[in-house]
């Protein structure tokens, strides 16, 4: 029987390398994640490009200049294509862990400029899993519950009053996540919670979260959906960089 060469035993226990992800990867990615939850992006998609296509060349031929605005239309009508694809991708996620339990944290997670915010919830109840989450920003402490509004609002109420005796000078809001009236749908939690009015400076941000972690938090794990905010599109990809 034939020996076999060092070469053909060294290649044979080499570990397959893993292909370099380019932008597009990425892009096609989430391109797929979002056809699975809304099957008209594909139209959507083109609908956008077409329109802003139509505008660029009806200005350029009226210019005199069809030449140049159809170049710049087809670099517009690309990024538009991009930032729709990055919007509808974000809802697709959304949607894919919307009603689980931690669904909140995952969703309040994406933010990181300006917010200390607890990774775990504060306050559960194991019985129906109902959660509430709390992070310190600008506006104040911001405690965000996850149940329905007749459950959750005694959890809400309990957490207010522990805040209050470690920071009893800082506003609390109080934000209940969920589809029953009143209530701030998932897909809109983010965006409500930065629009809350900042109060504090970036130092007392700091005190106050510093004060805060002495409460500890309830140890509960949060969903491992698909991470909405990863759908940006690559800019110094789409360069060529």
């Amino acid at each position: 029987m034939a020996r076999k060469s060092t070469r053909d035993v060294e290649g044979s226990s080499a570990a397959p390398q893993e292909k370099k992800r380019r932008w597009y990867h990425n892009i096609a990615d989430a391109y797929r994640m979002t056809r699975q939850v809304n099957p008209n992006i594909t139209w959507l998609l083109v609908g956008v490009f077409v329109v802003v296509m139509g505008v660029a060349l009806v200005v350029g031929f009226a210019w005199g200049h069809p030449w140049y605005m159809g170049f710049f239309g087809l670099l517009l009508g690309s990024m538009a294509m991009m930032i729709l694809l990055a919007q509808q991708t974000r809802k697709a996620g959304y949607s894919q862990i919307d009603g689980q339990p931690g669904a909140a944290g995952a969703a309040l997670g994406q933010i990181r400029r300006g917010w200390n915010i607890e990774e775990q919830p504060v306050a559960m109840n194991p019985r129906t899993q109902d959660l509430v989450f709390r992070m310190v920003g600008r506006p104040g402490i911001v405690l965000v519950s996850e149940g329905p509004s007749h459950r959750v609002k005694r959890l809400l109420e309990d957490e207010r009053r522990k805040v209050t005796r470690v920071a009893p000078n800082v506003p609390v809001h109080l934000v209940e996540y969920g589809n029953d009236e009143g209530q701030v749908p998932l897909a809109k939690l983010v965006r409500h919670v930065q629009r809350l009015k900042g109060t504090l400076t970036p130092a007392e941000v700091a005190a106050v979260a510093k004060r805060l972690q002495a409460l500890g938090a309830a140890r509960m794990p949060i969903p491992k959906g698909v991470d909405p905010m990863k759908a940006r599109p690559d800019r110094k990809g789409m360069r060529g960089r």
